[in-house]
């Protein structure tokens, strides 16, 4: 009986030498484990624009559909399909033949009706002076008077008739009405165009071009505040390979929201005079609200978000990490404002996170391990644009 009570205790005392040998080496372990390697980044002012951005399609600034005033013979095409053309140019010619023995006749109705005229005119001249004395009679000098008068509405006639066949004539020859890139020739030389219908070429004038984009009707009253400040502006990204940017500045704002998207129209304007920029490319835009100056910023990569909201890990000066939460700003390019939360020269995680543990030594690598000064660094130069507000 007395064996059978000792077992228990006996049992007891070895599990407890057991787990007293074991728990050093699990001491030893922990203290063996490496520091995790990260890369940080010192956090620093910076002027940050404050932007909204949307998509939209440029389009011309002048296009026009090239058609003929009238009908007849293609004889002339003046250009090449793609080619830049200036204001004036000529583009095409219409068989002028018509039109020139049009012309000619009504000139030589105008010289007949000016020499019936003239013999009215005189006609009547000598007759009124003898109508007064009574040799001819009242009736005859007025019918002379009615005849010179005739004669002289049909001479106005056979003039607006000159006009109109001089002005038929000049439509044989087609220029251009402004200048721009010519797109593709729609009819070729030789065929019989008719006019008001027979689209020929189109022009489109690509210095400037413009943007067409909506905003959301709740940014409105930011763009109109911004608008009534003075210019606003807007800048077109275009992405790929050759992806490039080209600065402009708002230039229409629609006067009502479309109630079917709950959006309003707005254009930018360009100056690009390198033409990059062209009609139906789709691109991202971007309206310069404000610029933050002297905001802290940091490598977007080290804002973190987690259950108790957005964080950062914070390197002190031991090379211990801690949990730092802090309130985000608007995102510039790689960067992200801090409005509260951090100060400039602290040092915070870019990479590596998912290794780093709260309170633990952490291991700088060499490439990042010079800590800059963020207050001695000079602020780096913003050109307002390519912003993602929040």
């Amino acid at each position: 009986m007395s064996h059978r009570c000792h077992l228990p205790c006996l049992f007891i005392v070895l599990l407890l030498l057991v787990l007293s040998a074991c728990s050093p080496g699990k001491k030893e372990k922990s203290k063996s484990m490496p520091p995790a390697l990260v890369v940080i980044a010192a956090a620093r002012q910076q002027d940050v624009p404050i932007e909204i951005k949307t998509f939209g399609t440029m389009e011309a600034s002048e296009s026009v559909i090239i058609k003929p005033m009238l009908s007849g013979e293609l004889t002339k095409v003046g250009f090449r399909e793609g080619q830049d053309v200036s204001e004036g140019a000529l583009l095409f010619e219409i068989d002028p033949r018509p039109y020139q023995a049009a012309l000619n006749k009504a000139r030589a109705s105008l010289d007949r009706d000016r020499v019936v005229m003239n013999n009215a005119r005189k006609d009547y001249e000598r007759y009124a002076p003898l109508a007064k004395e009574g040799i001819v009679s009242q009736e005859q000098a007025e019918g002379y008077r009615t005849r010179a008068e005739t004669a002289a509405a049909d001479l106005a006639a056979d003039q607006a008739a000159v006009e109109s066949a001089r002005t038929q004539l000049s439509y044989c020859t087609l220029a251009a009405p402004i200048s721009g890139r010519l797109g593709t020739l729609t009819v070729d030389r030789g065929n019989v165009v008719k006019a008001n219908e027979t689209a020929l070429v189109t022009i489109n004038k690509l210095i400037p071009i413009r943007a067409t984009f909506t905003i959301p009707e709740q940014s409105l009253s930011l763009v109109r505040q911004r608008l009534a400040a003075g210019e606003m502006t807007v800048v077109a990204e275009v992405s790929g390979v050759a992806g490039f940017t080209e600065k402009g500045v708002v230039s229409f704002l629609d006067n009502a929201v479309d109630p079917a998207t709950g959006t309003i129209r707005l254009k930018g304007q360009f100056a690009n005079e390198q033409k990059r920029l062209w009609p139906g490319q789709f691109v991202t835009l971007s309206l310069v609200l404000d610029v933050r100056r002297q905001a802290v910023v940091v490598p977007t990569q080290a804002v973190q978000t987690g259950q108790k909201g957005v964080f950062v890990f914070v390197v002190k000066p031991d090379g211990i990490a801690e949990v730092r939460s802090v309130v985000p700003g608007p995102a510039y390019e790689a960067i992200t404002v801090i409005d509260s939360g951090l100060e400039v020269g602290e040092q915070v995680v870019i990479d590596g996170q998912m290794r780093v543990v709260p309170g633990s030594k952490v291991e700088i690598k060499a490439a990042n391990k010079e800590k800059v000064d963020a207050k001695d660094k000079p602020v780096e130069a913003v050109t307002p644009g390519v912003v993602s507000g929040r």
